[in-house]
């Protein structure tokens, strides 16, 4: 499928960056946001809500036919920590961002985060869940792991981001 401007997924452990880096990204390459648990929330895209784990069931299957027609026309920056049951066609590149554990238990902590959900994502970045998801399920050319630990590696990642985007719209 060719578009003239590219899909991007950002997936990662949950406080990994992914919103921050769609955000900046998206401003700098005027590329559409869709930070997808706050659009689960809003519209109503989940089977209900899990009390344990203080988070939204997604219902994959209404998420993919709510945003299927604006992700086939291009110009998108997706943001979510699972990835598998995204359409392959969708994305033209995919970024992975890995942190640190005990950066991560610190940003995951100042969310307020029980004690039970941040360690369910230390383990989940230890294992490197979210990067084996987007490993097995997009070609390994368009996939892409970043560190996201720092400033300095938040203003690097959206200069390299940002260089992506100018080299897919002039070839496309």
């Amino acid at each position: 499928m060719s578009r003239k401007h590219p899909n991007i997924l950002i997936t990662g452990t949950p406080g990994c960056g992914k919103t921050t880096l769609s955000e900046l990204v998206s401003q700098q390459c005027a590329l559409q946001h869709h930070n997808i648990g706050e659009i689960v929330k809003q519209r109503g895209l989940h089977d209900g809500y899990n009390a344990e784990f203080d988070t939204y069931m997604l219902d994959e299957d209404k998420l993919v036919d709510e945003l299927d027609e604006q992700m086939c026309s291009g110009g998108n920056i997706v943001d979510l920590h699972s990835c598998e049951f995204f359409p392959e066609r969708w994305f033209d590149l995919v970024l992975i961002l890995r942190c640190n554990n005990t950066v991560l238990f610190d940003r995951l902590s100042k969310r307020g985060y029980s004690e039970k959900k941040i360690q369910e994502n230390i383990e989940s970045e230890i294992f490197g869940i979210s990067a084996e998801e987007a490993k097995s399920s997009y070609p390994s050319e368009i996939v892409v792991e970043l560190k996201s630990e720092t400033m300095d590696d938040m203003v690097e990642n959206v200069q390299r981001a940002e260089q992506w985007v100018q080299q897919y719209i002039s070839t496309h």
